[in-house]
C-alpha cells in the first residue's frame, strides 16, 4: 500500500494513492458530504478527517478531472445545449452557465455575476477554446443574450431558440442543485466554479444510460469507466 509514496503528486501524503483516489471518487461520484465520506472510510478502517478529504478533493480531483478532459477531447457531441440558472451565494445572485451536448455530457461551466450578452460571449469563447471546434447547432432557451452573442462569436452556426428543446441543459443543473443542498450552499462563486469544474468531468466518465441498453452492456460500460478511473489514478501516481 505504500508503493506510491515516492511519486511527486502523492509525496508527503500519509495515505497511499488508491485510498486517496477512492475518497475523491466517493465525494464527486455520489451526492455525499465530506463528513459522509469520512464515515464511509472509517467503516473500512481508514481514519481520516473530513478536512483532509476536502484537501484531497480539491488537489487530486483537479488533476483527475483534467486527465478526463484530455481523454474526451474531440469525442463529445456537436450539438450544444446552453443554459443558465441562478444560484444565491452569500445573499447575492450568481448565474451558473453551462453547456451540454446531445447526449447530456457536460462540455463546460462558467459562474458569472451577470445574465447578459457579455456573459454569454464569455461562455461561448470558453467552449470554443475547450472543444477546439464550433458546434453543428446550438440550442438555447428564449434568452435573447444567446442570439446576440452568437452573432458575434459563431455567426455561421445554426441557432435554435426554444424552451422545450433545451430540457437536456436544464436537467443537467440537477446534480449541482443536489450538492448545493447537501453542502448547505456554496461559500463563494469561486467555490462553485472550482467544484463544478471537477465534478462535471468525473460525472461524464461515469454517465451511463440504462434505459436503452441491456444489463450486460451496462455492466461492461460501468467496468470500463471504473478501469479508466483507476488508470487515471495510476498515471497521476507515476
Amino acid at each position: 500500500m505504500t508503493r506510491f509514496a515516492c511519486y511527486p503528486l502523492y509525496r508527503r501524503h500519509r495515505f497511499p494513492a488508491d485510498v486517496i483516489a477512492h475518497a475523491v471518487w466517493l465525494y464527486f461520484r455520489f451526492p455525499l458530504s465530506l463528513r459522509m465520506v469520512e464515515d464511509m472510510l472509517a467503516a473500512r478502517g481508514i481514519i481520516v478527517s473530513h478536512q483532509t478529504v476536502k484537501h484531497w478533493a480539491e488537489k487530486f480531483g483537479r488533476h483527475f478531472a483534467n486527465d478526463i478532459r484530455k481523454r474526451s477531447a474531440g469525442k463529445l457531441g456537436d450539438k450544444w445545449h446552453l443554459d443558465e440558472v441562478v444560484i444565491t451565494i452569500a445573499g447575492k445572485k450568481h448565474w451558473h452557465w453551462r453547456a451540454v451536448d446531445q447526449d447530456g455530457f457536460v462540455l463546460d461551466v462558467l459562474v458569472q455575476s451577470r445574465r447578459n450578452a457579455k456573459a454569454a460571449k464569455r461562455l461561448m469563447r470558453k467552449l470554443l477554446r475547450g472543444q477546439g471546434r464550433s458546434p453543428r447547432v446550438m440550442i438555447t432557451d428564449k434568452l435573447r443574450s444567446y442570439g446576440a452573442a452568437k452573432r458575434d462569436i459563431m455567426p455561421g452556426v445554426e441557432h435554435r431558440s426554444h424552451k422545450g428543446l433545451n430540457n437536456r441543459a436544464e436537467n443537467s443543473h440537477q446534480p449541482i442543485r443536489r450538492r448545493e443542498r447537501i453542502m448547505k450552499r456554496f461559500k463563494s462563486a469561486r467555490h462553485l466554479q472550482r467544484f463544478a469544474s471537477i465534478h462535471d468531468p468525473i460525472a461524464n466518465l461515469f454517465q451511463i444510460r440504462r434505459h436503452d441498453i441491456s444489463s450486460t452492456h451496462h455492466r461492461e460500460l460501468r467496468a470500463t469507466a471504473v478501469e479508466t478511473w483507476h488508470q487515471i489514478a495510476r498515471l497521476r501516481a507515476a
